[in-house]
């Protein structure tokens, strides 16, 4: 005989990242944006993946505000099993207690071993004005030696960590990169909706290299058919060159599913055309072939040596110099 009541199946327990998400207290409320506490239990990550150029990983926030449309990182929230699309840029995890983690878990950085800031999310997305937790984080390692770190971001607002940035410098080999993914404002709106504009991030450049900061632009991801023609590249690697940039990179984009759930619905809105051959390239893969990306290094290499950046992306040796003045240290000071 059927049950009268059937059996409602029971949700599997959380445990690890999702179960500390689930526990994670309300903070704050902003623009269609939650912030939530996480008791993380460990800030320092390690990477063993061979596409990337360092060892260690440290994200000061999980989720970012930026809502750019092809962000690989989003599958970043499916291991807390938020997989609706717009958790990612709507429910911010505020990692509490970052710098005392940070002070336990530098030794296990070996000497010649790099730590990457902002590696899945933005250090200087707008939380961070409430938060201040990756200001946190450079206060610890202004305190040590020997180290050497990279950052990423695509805000303006690293100005204003202009001073610490400096004492990092000093004893440490310190990289900014800031990301230009193309200097047309209306397609930079249309992709990165929430990030700041990309002269605002140029001009931090020239205000970070001016101080004394080893920084240079990162033009990622390289779209194909948006902003990969020769033209759009050498417009950034100009832009980057009239900013003092040090050194300017690029690398192809990359779509896991989570991204593609995203990023197919602004192509059919904004690059219709473009579409067949997206789905074609990213059929069952989600990196393009290594001959594109090749294509795109060649001349990228091409463009650095006519606009003159001849830098290498790594500093190969601690800054000196003199601290820059608090006077110039731009809007968030």
């Amino acid at each position: 005989m059927p049950a009268l009541f059937p059996q409602i199946a029971e949700k599997p327990e959380l445990i690890g990242i999702a179960k500390l998400a689930a526990s994670g207290t309300h903070l704050d409320d902003g623009h269609n944006v939650e912030y939530i506490e996480i008791q993380n239990r460990s800030l320092l990550a390690r990477c063993d993946s061979v596409r990337v150029p360092f060892e260690w990983m440290i994200n000061p926030y999980r989720g970012c505000e930026f809502a750019c449309k092809y962000c690989y990182a989003r599958y970043t929230h499916e291991f807390m099993e938020l997989r609706e699309s717009t958790d990612f840029e709507q429910k911010i995890y505020v990692k509490q207690h970052a710098p005392w983690l940070l002070r336990q878990e530098l030794a296990k950085v070996k000497r010649g071993e790099r730590i990457a800031i902002g590696s899945a999310t933005d250090p200087y997305q707008p939380a961070e004005r409430r938060f201040g937790v990756t200001r946190g984080i450079l206060t610890e390692l202004a305190e040590h030696r020997g180290l050497e770190v990279g950052i990423i971001t695509k805000s303006d607002m690293i100005v204003r960590d202009t001073d610490l940035l400096w004492r990092i410098a000093q004893q440490n080999k310190l990289t900014v990169c800031l990301t230009v993914t193309t200097t047309r404002v209306d397609l930079a709106r249309i992709m990165e909706p929430r990030a700041p504009r990309p002269d605002l991030r140029l001009k931090a450049v020239t205000h970070l290299v001016t101080a004394g900061i080893h920084a240079g632009v990162n033009c990622a991801p390289v779209l194909p058919g948006i902003n990969d023609s020769l033209v759009e590249l050498e417009r950034t690697v100009q832009a980057a060159a009239e900013a003092n940039a040090k050194f300017i990179s690029a690398n192809s984009v990359f779509l896991k599913p989570c991204a593609l759930k995203v990023f197919m619905p602004f192509l059919e809105a904004n690059f219709p055309h473009l579409v067949r051959s997206y789905q074609q390239r990213f059929d069952g893969r989600a990196f393009l072939p290594p001959e594109y990306q090749r294509r795109i290094s060649t001349l990228m290499k091409k463009l650095r040596e006519k606009h003159g950046i001849t830098g290498e992306r790594v500093r190969l040796s601690p800054a000196e110099g003199v601290p820059p003045d608090p006077k110039q240290m731009g809007l968030f000071q």
